[in-house]
């Protein structure tokens, strides 16, 4: 299955309900702070969001809860890695997403056998706090060089003015967040990620 060039990420399925129908193919769900039962539920109404608009839905962090509700897709980091069942999530049918950084992770991660690969930060970013600079497009050129066939994933400070760079530089995917999560009109920005994205 060849996934969607824009891979937005949310924290929570009232941004589904209010892209899918726009167009997203390929969304995550990265819900860091919610109790069990609120986040299972998050989960299962994303699953169904998705499915009812056919898209991918990849679920950050949480494999236990993508395994119990059916999901797909579960996106790892580094961190995540250490306490991961991955043969219980390769046993579930799962694909897998990791994250990447430097060399060491990246060699970690493709011990894996990953289903897609990120990189980040391509750009500054302001979502989280990093130990990592940024990337920068050479790295992205590089990783692909790396990783042959698994798709790309650039994500950290893009915007839909540096999608293009990103894709010329080798990246398979483009992934934002704030860049749309931050603006007055998301659901405007959704719609020009599509168009510069298909």
């Amino acid at each position: 299955m060849k996934l969607d060039r824009f891979y937005p990420i949310f924290d929570g399925p009232d941004w589904l309900d209010r892209t899918l129908p726009l167009g997203v193919k390929l969304v995550q769900l990265r819900i860091k702070d919610a109790p069990g039962a609120a986040l299972r539920r998050d989960v299962a109404r994303a699953r169904d969001l998705c499915r009812h608009h056919g898209a991918v839905l990849v679920v950050n962090d949480h494999w236990r809860i993508a395994i119990e509700t059916g999901c797909d897709w579960v996106h790892l980091g580094q961190e995540d890695l250490d306490d991961a069942d991955i043969s219980a999530i390769r046993r579930a049918g799962l694909k897998l997403g990791i994250s990447t950084h430097d060399d060491a992770e990246l060699d970690r991660a493709l011990a894996l056998a990953p289903d897609y690969v990120a990189l980040g930060p391509v750009y500054p970013t302001i979502l989280k706090k990093m130990r990592w600079h940024e990337q920068g497009l050479d790295r992205v050129t590089e990783w692909k060089r790396r990783i042959g066939d698994i798709p790309l994933v650039a994500i950290g400070g893009m915007s839909v003015a540096r999608a293009e760079g990103a894709f010329r530089a080798g990246a398979d995917i483009v992934s934002a967040v704030t860049d749309i999560t931050l603006r007055d009109d998301p659901e405007d920005r959704v719609r020009q990620w599509i168009e510069a994205t298909r």
